[in-house]
């Protein structure tokens, strides 16, 4: 068994070769993502994966990353693993446990948590996770399934279709673009979106615009006479998911035009159209709480799963005071 440390250990012909192999493959734990990441300068990216005679049998890809001024980066570091990792089906509980293990012990010093937050079932592995040191919590998620255009329409509720066909009626249509001023205008639509409703940290304008620069980026906006009222950011894994990261909407103000349920469905319609089997619309909150972008989200026709969230807590202390400043300075806006 061995550890790779740096992708440069990691040889690229296996990694694509597991990407391909695994049911717990997604955009998030392939080369390309890797490459986005380490174009960013406000996050740190990381790459760890271990071999059993030879042949590479799991991936963990995120980044490190921390928000706001001094103090709250402080309170705030944190190590990401989006999508969970990428496993072999025949990895042993021992190989697994041995690269957790590596991850935390390089992870902890820099960091005052670690999260995986997974969108495919880890199920069979939650007990190697589990003694570890990981935690276990429950978050939702929808996958809909993308056969073909037509099935995927029809399994939009009733209200939704109705929203989508009205909404076109109405003039407003849906395109994927790379347009440098498009995206500024989406940009825009997004932070108020964040900054009033959202109340969490957004990452900056050049995380979008670097995405948009690999192919497997996907911008579509939602325009009405000319102006951009709404949009998506997908990534995607070819021929098996495309990924919803980022969706909003000028929700409201236009009669018969309903721009974030037009957005969704852009990047639904996209991936019926170029052969994905899914679109998934990365978390639906925890199952115990109310949250107004689950009842969104439940309107697609997706179907409803629970594959959780596993957390490691570096600095127990600290992740306590944090969260109690973080709550604090959340209520003062």
């Amino acid at each position: 068994m061995k550890i790779h440390s740096t992708i440069h250990q990691i040889d690229p012909i296996q990694w694509q070769q597991l990407i391909k192999s695994s049911e717990n493959a997604s955009f998030f734990q392939t080369p390309d993502c890797y490459e986005f990441y380490s174009s960013l300068s406000f996050l740190k990216p990381f790459v760890f994966g271990v071999s059993e005679n030879e042949k590479l049998m799991a991936i963990i890809c995120g980044y490190i990353i921390a928000d706001g001024n001094l103090i709250k980066q402080f309170f705030s570091r944190r190590a990401i693993v989006p999508g969970g990792l990428l496993l072999d089906e025949n990895i042993k509980p021992h190989a697994l446990q041995k690269l957790l293990e590596y991850s935390i012990h390089s992870l902890k010093r820099q960091t005052i948590y670690f999260e995986i937050r997974n969108y495919n079932d880890y199920s069979a592995f939650r007990s190697t996770f589990e003694k570890s040191g990981f935690s276990y919590n429950t978050h939702l998620n929808f996958h809909v399934a993308t056969l073909d255009v037509e099935s995927a329409l029809m399994q939009l509720n009733t209200t939704k279709r109705r929203d989508v066909k009205l909404s076109i009626k109405e003039g407003a249509e849906w395109m994927e673009t790379k347009d440098t001023q498009d995206l500024k205008d989406y940009f825009i639509l997004l932070k108020q979106l964040y900054e009033i409703k959202i109340k969490t940290p957004l990452f900056p304008y050049s995380f979008f615009e670097r995405l948009l620069q690999f192919d497997n980026g996907k911008f579509f906006v939602v325009k009405h006479k000319g102006r951009i009222i709404g949009g998506s950011v997908c990534v995607m894994l070819p021929q098996k998911a495309v990924y919803e990261w980022f969706v909003c909407g000028m929700d409201g103000q236009i009669k018969n035009v309903f721009p974030s349920t037009l957005a969704t469905w852009a990047g639904i319609e996209y991936a019926a159209k170029n052969g994905f089997d899914r679109f998934d619309m990365m978390g639906a909150g925890n199952p115990d709480e109310s949250y107004g972008v689950r009842e969104f989200k439940s309107k697609f026709g997706g179907k409803l799963v629970e594959h959780g969230r596993f957390l490691y807590i570096c600095k127990p202390m600290l992740f306590s005071l944090g969260k109690y400043m973080l709550m604090k300075l959340k209520a003062r806006k």
